[in-house]
């Protein structure tokens, strides 16, 4: 019994293995670099919504993310290239089907950005919770349109 079960035991960690997520092994390795891109725009980003959603604003540090933020704003974008649509991305193929209405949803992000760090610069919480909200909204509708 052990002699017709043991090749089956050896054969479920490289089942389980390749369960896991895809590697980007592209020279470059654009798919994963854009990803990397965007969790470090969402780790400036998330903390600015915690300190509006819990009433904890904290200008020195909103304006600290906020700059880092601006700073990396536009690191993802290069990295969507023409022959960029493969495992393990999680973008649509509209990318590349609708590319004008993605570089308007960039440039809405891009702004939407600029203006976060402006209101944050004035330190005054009413300016940078409308601003959040816009950065917010702009990353909604290009997921909507441009995300599985």
């Amino acid at each position: 019994m052990l002699r017709k079960t043991a090749p089956l035991l050896l054969l479920v960690p490289l089942l389980l293995a390749a369960c896991g997520e895809v590697e980007d092994t592209r020279p470059g390795k654009p798919v994963a670099t854009r990803q990397q891109d965007f969790k470090a725009i969402l780790r400036s980003f998330e903390p600015m919504g915690v300190q509006l959603r819990e009433k904890r604003y904290t200008p020195d540090t909103f304006l600290k993310l906020a700059r880092e933020l601006d700073r990396i704003k536009a690191a993802p974008w290069s990295h969507f290239g023409p022959d960029t649509h493969y495992p393990p991305t999680r973008a649509t193929a509209k990318v590349w089907q609708e590319p004008e209405r993605f570089a308007a949803d960039q440039e809405t992000f891009l702004a939407a950005v600029s203006q976060l760090r402006a209101a944050a610069e004035s330190r005054e919480e009413a300016r940078v919770g409308p601003a959040y909200q816009a950065v917010q909204d702009s990353c909604r509708s290009c997921h909507k349109r441009f995300k599985k």
